[in-house]
């Protein structure tokens, strides 16, 4: 057992934590901590480092959720069998830049859409509203750069290498009203001859719209990993459309194995692709934010989706897309002619959000407020008398509520709806005919968002489904 012999830096901006997770993570990306090799107990390890043990409770647990290792039971943690592994290296920094409606029936609705606009930051917002126009900039008010202002370019191309471990220039990035006018510019530039594969259950406004481009689409099953990858090569798809950092609905985080699986099934073929769809990554209450899939492309394979919808305000309407270089010559061919669909305005309010350092202070209120509410509905789901699993916590703004009575998805949903508490089936998310036992059979699932509920809202909501199901 190695003893992992850490020099800590108690001083270092760095979390101690942090420190000892990056610590064994680069041992085992070197090959100096082998798959199999078991790791030291965190009581063995937090006496050894003379550190708490909850320290190093949280360095294991950002290991585990991102793959590296695996805990056994009654035997500890070892380092898990990941494969050949990818370094996440630092971008070239250089110069070049290629320029259902409540209806007032319901009391509660635990809707896993929306946030709460409570605390966006109008006052903010409307200073650097005022101070954009305040010199009378006539260019604002022109047509600016089909893929958006490179002020912002830059400011996102900043914010997804410190906080996702995204590999990009400001010239692969290309902003968009909402991710769907992102999809129907994506198919635009890589044509509609493709076949799409899609996680099941999944976002199901994205399989409808790739359906609507005329693409040929389907589903891969997932297992605990996420999408299979075994399934995805027999489906022929040459496109794989995966949420890997917190898969929607089902929360799950793809670890680093099945990633480097995803990267090998890409990489195995000309003209295929993984769309990364990011759309939440910003919310996870233990350990930091899981490192995107696309920091370990180096095929040039991710096409990375992001937006501050989920973070900011929906209405905001700004999501952005990061392009392979081998898609940028295909971009500058057949998508470059259309014009910005985001206000210049708007851009450059967005921009100074991000590099004045709104952006990160709202972000920590918004992870702090969504985590409170994330807790208080964990501790009163445990006094609910009937029995259930709970998946997909720790992350996100929804969690998962699998059942093992006799009763039905539709069941339960109407049980919680007659005292006034709006719940929603998985079933919602699943794409055909042959996945209908998630509604009708032995384990209904039912989803509980929390971002638009106050605290003391999930309390009284959830001593009525106490009372419903109870």
């Amino acid at each position: 057992m190695n003893e992992l012999t850490i020099h800590l830096r108690p001083k270092s901006e760095m979390p101690l934590y942090e420190q000892i997770y990056q610590y064994v993570k680069k041992d085992i990306q070197d090959g100096r901590l082998k798959s199999g090799e078991r790791l030291p107990s965190t009581r063995a390890l937090c006496r050894h480092l003379e550190v708490s043990r909850s320290t190093v409770e949280l360095a294991y647990e950002q290991l585990l959720s991102e793959g590296y290792i695996e805990s056994r039971p009654c035997s500890g943690y070892f380092v898990a069998e990941v494969g050949g592994l990818y370094r996440l290296e630092s971008p070239s920094r250089g110069k070049k830049e290629i320029p259902r409606d409540t209806g007032g029936r319901f009391l509660y609705d635990f809707t896993p859409n929306g946030v709460d606009l409570d605390y966006f930051p109008y006052g903010v917002w409307r200073k650097l509203s005022r101070e954009s126009l305040l010199d009378d900039k006539a260019e604002l008010f022109s047509l600016g750069d089909s893929q958006g202002e490179l002020g912002l370019r830059r400011a996102i191309c900043d914010y997804l290498h410190q906080a996702r471990g995204v590999n990009c220039g400001p010239e692969q990035i290309v902003i968009g009203a909402g991710n769907d006018y992102l999809v129907m510019l994506l198919n635009t530039v890589i044509g509609n001859a493709h076949k799409v594969a899609f996680e099941n259950p999944t976002y199901k406004r994205d399989y409808r719209l790739f359906r609507t481009l005329s693409c040929d689409v389907c589903t891969v099953d997932m297992d605990a990993s996420g999408m299979n990858v075994e399934k995805l090569a027999a489906s022929e798809a040459d496109i794989a459309f995966v949420m890997p950092s917190h898969q929607y609905p089902l929360g799950i985080v793809m670890p680093i194995k099945r990633r480097l699986e995803l990267l090998s099934w890409a990489g195995a073929k000309e003209g295929r692709y993984i769309i990364e769809d990011d759309y939440d990554s910003e919310f996870r209450y233990k350990g930091k934010p899981i490192p995107a899939l696309q920091g370990y492309d180096r095929g040039g394979r991710v096409i990375y989706i992001g937006t501050f919808s989920k973070s900011i305000a929906p209405a905001i309407r700004i999501s952005y897309m990061v392009l392979p270089p081998s898609l940028l010559e295909a971009y500058r061919r057949r998508g470059a002619f259309l014009h910005s669909t985001v206000s210049r305005i708007n851009q450059q309010v967005l921009q100074r959000f991000m590099e004045e350092g709104y952006y990160e202070r709202h972000l920590n209120r918004m992870r702090a407020l969504y985590k409170g509410r994330h807790d208080v509905l964990l501790a009163a789901l445990k006094r609910v008398r009937v029995k259930f699993q709970i998946t997909g916590e720790h992350a996100g703004v929804h969690l998962l509520l699998r059942f093992d009575t006799g009763w039905t998805e539709d069941e339960l949903i109407l049980r919680a709806a007659d005292k006034g508490v709006r719940v929603y089936g998985l079933s919602d998310y699943v794409v055909g005919q042959d996945f209908g036992h998630l509604k009708h059979g032995d384990a209904p699932t039912i989803i509980l968002g929390y971002a638009k509920m106050k605290e003391e809202d999930i309390m009284q909501a959830v001593r009525l489904l106490d009372k419903a199901w109870g």
